[in-house]
């Protein structure tokens, strides 16, 4: 498994917020998200643009496995048209195969995990033989300019994971879940054939963040209730799943979503403090990217190694959730 990552240039800071809404100091939002700073797509870029920049990069570090791809899969619920999928255009942008399947996925926090799952099918099918699984998000387009919360919260980037065979064997047993009753609580309710983009007028939710239907909305406690009821036993059914006690694991990477919730899991599920990532200060909730981030971050600094066991769990829209078990190659 190879990882790469990219980041748009332009970055917002928990100062230049405070500017725009003084009561929301800088200190008050590290303090409640675990966030300094957030990688902000520039108007003219968007998902699919950061998708190619993660790939070249991988392919510029690894030249070989461009021409070993015969399966991409794009994770992304932002793609540039309503048809054709961004998959078809990555694949011509990045000059590969003709040869080769081509897929996009609409999933969010999930979304790498889901990834994983499908990519472990297609290779030991033998569907595939390499296969590239891309993620790209840039939530902060569709979030409301006075929306502070969300603001505050996410930020944009791509990456790109190369796997083999030999990978998926080292994927271990899912564990899958879907509760689309909570729906609503994470959502863009304008733009699709139920609800077309027009004229919304504005709302406000929280502490004084406004947005309209056309924008996310995000209800927190509604998230964060879902998050603690079914990611404690998420994590739980995984590791009987396969085979394994919480010490077994050497790290667990949890989806990225703010460090109030993720600090308030780590202790609820008794996690010790050196086996539980963070890595969200300087890049804020990259949505479906959190997780190869933080497993690129770990290889690259030789926390993890050859033959640890890595558990990787993404929550969120849809209600969607899922983990899985990764033994580092």
């Amino acid at each position: 498994m190879i990882i790469q990552t990219f980041f748009p240039t332009k970055a917002i800071t928990n100062r230049d917020l405070e500017k725009e809404f003084p009561e929301w100091t800088a200190d008050k939002i590290q303090q409640k998200v675990g966030i300094v700073s957030r990688h902000v797509a520039s108007e003219d870029e968007t998902p699919l643009d950061l998708a190619e920049q993660a790939c070249n990069a991988l392919f510029g570090d690894h030249p070989e496995i461009k021409g070993s791809i015969d399966y991409l899969l794009f994770c992304t619920q932002n793609p540039d048209h309503i048809l054709p999928g961004n998959s078809s255009i990555l694949q011509n942008r990045l000059g590969l195969s003709t040869e080769i399947g081509a897929l996009d996925y609409n999933l969010g926090c999930s979304g790498y995990v889901y990834g994983l799952s499908l990519a472990k099918g297609l290779l030991l099918s033998h569907t595939a033989k390499g296969l590239l699984l891309v993620t790209a998000e840039a939530y902060t387009k569709r979030i409301n300019p006075k929306d502070k919360g969300n603001r505050s919260i996410f930020g944009d980037a791509a990456t790109a994971t190369f796997l083999t065979e030999t990978d998926a064997r080292n994927i271990g047993e899912f564990v899958l879940g879907t509760d689309g009753n909570g729906a609503n609580n994470l959502i863009i309710k304008n733009g699709g054939l139920r609800f077309p983009q027009g004229n919304a007028e504005e709302k406000s939710y929280g502490s004084g963040n406004i947005y309209t239907d056309n924008d996310l909305f995000m209800d927190g406690p509604e998230i964060f209730n879902f998050t603690i009821e079914r990611v404690p036993t998420l994590i739980k059914k995984t590791l009987k799943k396969n085979a394994l006690e919480q010490n077994d694991i050497k790290m667990f990477i949890l989806h990225q979503a703010n460090s109030y919730i993720l600090s308030f899991l780590r202790k609820i599920t008794r996690i010790p403090e050196k086996h539980f990532y963070l890595n969200m200060l300087n890049t804020g909730n990259t949505v479906s990217s959190t997780i190869p981030v933080a497993l690129e971050d770990l290889l690259n600094s030789n926390i993890i190694q050859s033959g640890d066991k890595v558990l990787v769990a993404g929550f969120g829209v849809g209600y969607s959730y899922g983990a899985t078990v990764l033994t580092i190659s």
